[in-house]
């Protein structure tokens, strides 16, 4: 499934980033990220499924960066809403195990991409679902976005899904503080994370939202 031509390189690039980020896995989750490195670099020649085009890239832009966001997700489910060729949402769920990942798109050729690598990855924490987030029905401990939407508009779309006491997880660029402004009434971030990603130049955010009260609600 590893391309061997770039197998050793990228390979090292990924596990030095991994150990950056403090995040250790085994052989079999190596394996799967290589696998789903592999996959996404092969499907987008013919689908373009992301702008990012070499391998090298994509393990800092794609992989690392939805590795970063691994401390802060809790779960035990997580819906991943405009979750594209299934990012951050399949590398969360090869470093979790034990999370319900559930993906979510309305593109017909992203959605295949993310059945397909569900398929050759083995993975069975993982549920792709190609529906408008309007559309879609359930309740989700925690719902993460990249690069979705606006910050307003991902709450307003995705507040019938989020489960009492649950959490949005928004990971974002430097002018979510702009965002910020936007928010419902009801809805208030309760932390922000600076994320470093190695080997990526690009500043990236966390921001935690919840409904009002929910904490107190919810210990």
């Amino acid at each position: 499934m590893i391309p061997p031509p770039f197998e050793s390189t990228v390979g090292t690039r990924l596990e030095r980033g991994l150990t950056e980020l403090g995040i250790d896995v085994d052989d079999e989750q190596s394996r799967r990220l290589l696998g789903l490195l592999a996959l996404l670099h092969k499907w987008n020649r013919a689908y373009n499924l992301t702008a990012i085009r070499t391998p090298d890239e994509m393990v800092a832009r794609h992989l690392l960066d939805s590795a970063a966001v691994l401390p802060f997700v809790q779960g035990p489910t997580l819906l991943d809403v405009g979750s594209g060729p299934g990012l951050p949402g399949l590398v969360l769920a090869i470093l979790r195990p034990d999370l319900a990942v559930t993906l979510l798109d309305s593109n017909g050729k992203k959605v295949r991409f993310q059945r397909q690598a569900v398929l050759e990855l083995g993975l069975t924490n993982v549920t792709p679902v190609q529906a408008r987030v309007e559309a879609f029905e359930g309740r989700f401990d925690q719902v993460i976005s990249r690069a979705f939407a606006s910050l307003g508009d991902f709450i307003g779309l995705t507040g019938h899904l989020l489960a009492p006491g649950g959490k949005w997880l928004a990971m974002k660029g430097p002018a979510v503080e702009d965002e910020l402004a936007g928010l419902p009434e009801d809805v208030v971030p309760v932390a922000r994370h600076a994320l470093t990603v190695p080997f990526d130049v690009g500043s990236r955010l966390l921001v935690l939202l919840e409904r009002r009260g929910a904490t107190q609600a919810h210990p």
